[in-house]
């Protein structure tokens, strides 16, 4: 089949590797796609916010299969444009991704469905939710109910930080994705990421991942969109993912086809291990950056076939269990100077020294030949080892063979599980 991957991030470029491995794939395109997806797809010009384009495209190129990389596209309602067209796409209808798309949905189904989540309060007034902040106790979590870019949510350590933040985000600091907030009480304990692919009916568990979102070493600095990450996590057990598909991810598909919004595509659970068990933290409607490139590293199967299967209603009945290798993946984000704030772009990079890791490209570019950062996370350096501690020894060693002079990294990726293992 031909098939369409939107999309121009690590996320994707790990995607059209896996895709383009399968037997199914005969022609894969991406739209946009970046340099390093030319290996594996031919890069089309086409905006995802058109939906009338991209149906006319797949229309002109027999493209009988979608699969949606970004949440953004999800949340505007691509996938159902493309169902109503007669187009196979992996991916939530806008009822379903709503799941990402409101903080305060996801918290409401989690009242109604008894699923273990932090206590909240949603508001869609300032002074309401300055009223409310005491009795969540400090520190608290403020967060924007809408999209943000990642940049959403703020722990407040003290009263007037959480004061600021209701006003930061009443004030339009998030745009129209502050306009509602969701306060709430901050939980304690080592977070996790979960992912499952469901057809709206069946659902597949998809393996675990631990991802370091501050910007610095020791996990200091600013927040990011990840810089970097590692499957699966020795603190997600088998029993624990037991009881994450139970009590957390099941009931959720259960509850959103009963309302009539099956969620059809991958389900990431950012999870809280805490002492009274797993809870929900927040779900995503679409694979993790980086988590995605470490699962798909791990991943042994036929990701066409498996996306596939989940497109279509009650696809996954007979479906087989997902495959993965019993291996740690871990992945290094090179980012530009200046990231998470405002990243130098134009910078060159070099990759033809020889090395035993799989480069995702994130944000570059190609200007006259050269390839060059384009964006604030420019590279994924992924390597596949026995266990975390020889995978963070390749990764590390292929970052260091990358001349990309106005690059930098975090240097501890893993440094969790390589603990767990030296223990």
């Amino acid at each position: 089949m031909n098939i369409l991957l939107i999309g121009s991030g690590g996320r994707e470029h790990a995607l059209a590797w896996k895709l383009a491995q399968s037997p199914l794939c005969e022609t894969l395109y991406a739209a946009p796609g970046n340099p390093g997806m030319l290996e594996h797809a031919k890069l089309v010009t086409v905006d995802p916010a058109d939906h009338g384009a991209v149906i006319a495209f797949c229309q002109e190129k027999a493209v009988s299969f979608v699969v949606i990389g970004p949440e953004a596209p999800l949340v505007d309602g691509l996938a159902d444009s493309l169902r109503a067209a007669g187009i196979a796409v992996f991916g939530p209808s806008k009822a379903a991704a709503q799941l990402e798309g409101s903080k305060g949905f996801v918290k409401d189904l989690c009242a109604r469905e008894g699923i273990p989540t932090a206590a909240y309060a949603r508001h869609s007034g300032k002074d309401a939710a300055l009223a409310d902040l005491a009795r969540f106790g400090l520190p608290v979590v403020i967060k924007a109910d809408g999209l943000a870019a990642g940049k959403g949510v703020i722990i407040a350590e003290t009263e007037a930080e959480a004061r600021e933040a209701v006003e930061f985000m009443f004030s339009g600091g998030f745009g129209e994705a502050g306009a509602e907030v969701v306060i709430e009480e901050f939980m304690t304990g080592e977070e996790a990421s979960f992912f499952a692919i469901s057809d709206g009916t069946n659902v597949l568990p998809f393996g675990s991942a631990q991802d370091h979102k501050r910007v610095g070493d020791g996990d200091t600095g600013p927040n990011t969109g990840g810089m970097g990450a590692y499957s699966p996590t020795g603190v997600f057990t088998p029993e624990i993912e037991a009881e994450v598909m139970e009590r957390i991810v099941r009931p959720t598909v259960s509850a959103l086809a009963r309302d009539n919004m099956p969620y059809q595509g991958v389900l990431f659970a950012g999870l809280m291990l805490t002492a009274e068990g797993p809870k929900l933290i927040e779900y995503n409607c679409r694979f993790g950056d980086p988590e995605c490139q470490v699962l798909m590293m791990r991943f042994e199967g036929d990701l066409v076939d498996l996306l596939h299967r989940a497109s279509q209603v009650d696809g996954l009945k007979d479906a087989p269990p997902v495959r993965m290798r019993d291996a740690t993946a871990l992945t290094v984000v090179m980012a530009a100077r200046g990231y998470p704030g405002t990243p130098e772009k134009g910078g060159t990079i070099d990759m033809r020294a020889p090395h035993n890791g799989r480069v995702f490209h994130a944000g570059t570019a190609t200007v006259d030949g050269q390839l060059v950062a384009n964006g604030g996370r420019v590279l994924n350096v992924t390597a596949l080892g026995a266990n975390a501690r020889e995978a963070q020894a390749l990764a590390y060693a292929a970052v260091d063979a990358i001349d990309f002079p106005s690059g930098f990294c975090r240097r501890d990726i893993g440094w969790r599980e390589v603990a767990r293992e030296s223990a």
